[in-house]
């Protein structure tokens, strides 16, 4: 309870480090963190094929969705003679990927959003030491090695996805009086991979801002090699 009046005293807003770079990409950063885990979190699509029976046209729906484990879902094929084909899975297993650049996503959010409380209602403790800016350097260059890794993976999982979802490798199935009907929109699953790189330059770049706020940065005084008034020696 203590701590918590400690940290309310203490607390002071200033928007002011957000015309600065250091807060204005800690913003970008965590829009851009919203967009790269809710474009892949929250998708949902499916392949269509269609069956071809003398005069009926039948749909066919294979659905997948996050976390890609394509074969959790079964999907039938209604055959022409009135039979109904056994569970037809899709296949693959690609969640690993998916949730590793949803969880990079996620915790990134969370970190901007800490960070950002930092900046504009504690600048005064951000700045009164230098340990502030140097954890800080270090948990965002971390950021920016994971999105690059899990950016990386995610883009090769979403090439998996796109093939082993491709409608004319499920129209094999039934393929004397099945054809490809739609393919699934991947449009949001591309945008999100992109989203990925665009954050990996966000916390690339933004390291270097964050840097000059260490003291690594800073230049030491240089010594004082003259009194005032007097001549350098020769």
């Amino acid at each position: 309870m203590e701590t918590v009046q400690k940290l309310t005293s203490g607390f002071s807003l200033d928007l002011g480090p957000l015309k600065e770079p250091l807060g204005f990409i800690r913003v970008l950063e965590w829009v851009f963190a919203i967009f790269a885990f809710a474009t892949t979190g929250g998708y949902s699509g499916s392949t269509h094929m269609e069956e071809k029976c003398q005069d009926d046209v039948r749909n066919v729906f294979a659905v997948f969705y996050y976390p890609f484990r394509l074969s959790a879902k079964p999907y039938s094929i209604p055959y022409c003679n009135g039979t109904e084909s056994k569970g037809i899975y899709l296949q693959g297993d690609f969640s690993s990927s998916a949730e590793f650049y949803v969880s990079v996503g996620v915790f990134a959010f969370l970190y901007c959003t800490a960070t950002l409380v930092l900046y504009l209602g504690y600048q005064h403790v951000y700045r009164q030491t230098s340990r502030g800016p140097i954890v800080d350097l270090v948990v965002t260059a971390v950021f920016a090695f994971l999105w690059f890794v899990s950016a990386a993976a995610w883009g090769k999982g979403l090439t998996d996805v796109k093939w082993a979802t491709h409608p004319d490798r499920l129209v094999e199935h039934c393929k004397d009086v099945c054809h490809v009907g739609t393919h699934p929109s991947m449009g949001r699953l591309n945008a999100s991979v992109i989203f990925g790189f665009l954050n990996l330059i966000l916390w690339g770049g933004n390291c270097w801002f964050i840097y000059k706020e260490t003291p690594f940065h800073k230049d030491p005084i240089p010594p004082a090699t003259m009194e005032e008034g007097e001549a350098p020696g020769p």
